[in-house]
């Protein structure tokens, strides 16, 4: 008997610990387009390499993921950028 509560405490514990760490769908969504950060002129030259991934959209629409903000915007093909990864 024992033996059995302790497994089932267990099993308790990591489902728990499984909802905790999930992120509700509306969380993982993507922030809309329409909330890109846009880059300006002059792009950037220089940028450091810390990394806080932005998702850039090209000028053909498209996305694609960047190491940070400034790495995005110093691509000229990247009209702007917000925050997280592309999905």
């Amino acid at each position: 008997m024992p033996r059995r509560r302790w497994k089932l405490t267990i099993a308790a514990m990591i489902s728990i610990l499984i909802v905790a760490c999930s992120t509700p769908t509306s969380e993982r969504a993507a922030t809309p387009a329409t909330e890109l950060t846009p880059c300006e002129d002059p792009r950037p030259q220089i940028c450091t390499a810390n990394y806080d991934p932005v998702c850039g959209q090209l000028g053909d629409g498209s996305y694609k993921t960047y190491a940070n903000g400034c790495s995005a915007c110093g691509d000229a093909a990247v009209s702007g950028h917000r925050p997280g990864a592309c999905e």
